[in-house]
């Protein structure tokens, strides 16, 4: 009997991937990254020149859809598989990432009459500007002592559904007023794939605060936000939710002929970058945190119980695998701040001797930094450059370093800053033991794990843990996969269930990142100070951050 295949398609930040996976045994055939033309639109829109305000983050649907036409005839090229043996696909989305559609399915920034308007666009995960409704939302939540709250750590997050909708009729009341619509970006996707409109449970549960006992809050909540959003359930987020794995239905004609693939495979519904990695590291059992890490970080971890820890961004039944409670907590800017450093702050006789010696800034940088001990570069830093999800959840944070003396080098900094993400994932851990929710072992996946070694000792030695690394350098997609054969069925050649496919697909490297004794101690003192630098600027004691950019932004309106 000839091997069955599946695709998993990752949509990420910048670009979107898709990868061909033997369901016998997880051997990636086939691996192929689309970056999205339109990039992340986050200055002015396309075509328009109309310009975006700060905090503001944009997607071009139409890059999506390019993903799909570009990578996935990649892989099927590459791989040289039989079409009649990709038996399942499955995608994954960074989320919240949401777009207003209208009766067809359609966004709204596909029609000239809205193109113009930047609240008709897709928002990414990462569009922060309706802060001030998220704000709104959560004292609201707190004075009617609603008991969602909890189950996200205190705070409702404005980079999720909710406070997006709210800031879109709030700020353009004739874009929500003619939306029929709203759906999470991998739920449109899998609707242009298959021509039905699914919400799947991860993405309702952890960022449109939907329970599976439950449903969503009350039309009273509701109401209590804006009159005008009492039947916002009812309405513009109507629709069956269906749990991961479910087949959500088979390829159309159209898409098939525009993916390569034949008509009729089955589609699975759509999942979450982050939650589709846990099976693609063989994670299917609690005590064991998932680190997806790359321009910034998820945490997941499975349980056996609803706990409230402090920060989390939520936890949902089945939200990850079927039969246990998915935590979720996270980084707003993990490989972004290095990014950042790279691109904005980094002098000219680095990049000079970088290209002098073949190799990257990042990789030059990391050479120098790896020379220090823990503790030598006199640095410490704040991990809050794209503001603070976990365990504040505030994105009213920002960035700082400390310690900068006229020596400080360049590759200084870039350690410190390194060290503040560890720091970070140090906190969370911290939230969930401190709750009595077991985190024992740590696996890392994404970008970033399989190219800055110095960072996962670092990992390993600020959290005193253990970390195993996939084996994949697009795990997301390869659970995206899995839940594809899972969707496809054991009669097709698939699997039963998720727990099935994870053990017999995941692969996680031989070699781990293990604490060393002595670095342990040092980054122990180095934690506590940041611990403290944490809750001086963090928990309301100095709001000078907040000031800073309330100063900012009345000078940008008075522009």
């Amino acid at each position: 009997m000839s091997s069955k295949f599946a695709i998993g398609i990752d949509f990420g930040t910048e670009s979107g991937r898709a990868v061909l996976v033997d369901l016998s045994d997880g051997t990636e055939l086939g691996e192929h990254v689309t970056p999205y033309p339109h990039g992340v639109i986050d200055e002015q829109l396309p075509g328009s020149g109309v310009k975006l305000e700060p905090d503001w983050a944009l997607q071009h649907p139409g890059d999506y859809i390019e993903v799909l036409k570009q990578s996935v005839p990649a892989v099927i090229k590459q791989s040289g598989v039989n079409l009649a043996d990709v038996i399942g696909i499955g995608i994954d989305f960074t989320a919240c990432t949401m777009l207003p559609v209208d009766g067809n399915g359609e966004p709204l920034c596909f029609k000239a009459e809205w193109k113009n308007n930047p609240h008709s666009w897709v928002k990414l995960w990462k569009h922060h500007a309706a802060q001030d409704e998220a704000n709104e939302l959560n004292s609201i939540a707190e004075q009617r002592g609603e008991k969602f709250l909890p189950r996200y750590g205190g705070k409702i997050s404005s980079e999720w559904m909710i406070a997006k909708i709210w800031q879109i009729l709030n700020e353009a009341p004739e874009v929500y007023e003619h939306t029929d619509l709203f759906l999470e970006a991998t739920d449109w996707v899998i609707f242009k794939m298959t021509g039905h409109i699914l919400r799947n449970s991860c993405t309702a549960g952890y960022k449109s605060i939907w329970h599976k006992q439950e449903g969503y809050p009350s039309r009273a909540f509701f109401k209590a936000l804006d009159p005008r959003l009492e039947y916002l359930t009812d309405t513009k987020l109507r629709g069956d939710i269906v749990s991961l794995g479910t087949k959500a239905g088979e390829l159309t004609g159209e898409m098939a002929e525009l993916m390569g693939l034949n008509p009729g495979t089955a589609v699975a519904v759509g999942n979450v970058d982050a939650h589709a990695a846990v099976p693609g590291v063989g994670v299917v059992t609690p005590g064991k945190m998932v680190m997806v890490m790359g321009t910034s970080i998820c945490h997941m971890l499975l349980g056996t119980e609803e706990v409230h820890v402090e920060g989390m961004c939520g936890v949902v039944e089945d939200g990850i695998i079927p039969g246990y409670f998915g935590y979720e907590a996270g980084q707003s800017a993990v490989g972004d701040i290095f990014a950042w450093f790279v691109e904005q702050a980094v002098p000219a006789y680095v990049q000079e001797a970088a290209a002098q010696e073949g190799v990257s800034v990042h990789d030059w940088l990391e050479q120098r930094a790896a020379a220090y001990k823990p503790g030598a570069t006199g640095l410490l830093a704040l991990d809050w450059w794209n503001g603070n999800r976990s365990i504040l959840v505030d994105t009213d944070l920002t960035g700082l370093l400390m310690g900068c003396t006229l020596q400080t080098k360049p590759e200084e900094i870039y350690r410190a800053l390194l060290e503040a993400t560890a720091f970070g994932t140090r906190k969370i851990i911290d939230a969930f033991q401190a709750k009595g929710v077991s985190v024992n072992e740590l696996y890392a996946c994404g970008g970033l794990p399989q190219k800055n070694s110095l960072l996962m000792q670092i990992y390993a030695d600020v959290t005193n843990r253990e970390i195993k690394v996939a084996a994949s350098k697009q795990t997301p997609a390869v659970g995206a996969a899995m839940f594809g054969a899972v969707a496809a069925g054991k009669e097709k050649g698939g699997y039963a269930s998720i727990v099935e496919a994870a053990q017999k697909m995941a692969r996680v490297r031989e070699e781990t990142y293990k604490p060393v004794p002595e670095h342990v101690a040092v980054y122990e003192k180095l934690y506590q100070e940041y611990n403290r630098l944490h809750d001086y600027f963090g928990r309301g004691e100095n709001q000078v951050m907040k000031r800073l950019k309330a100063i900012k932004e009345e000078v940008w309106q008075g522009n």
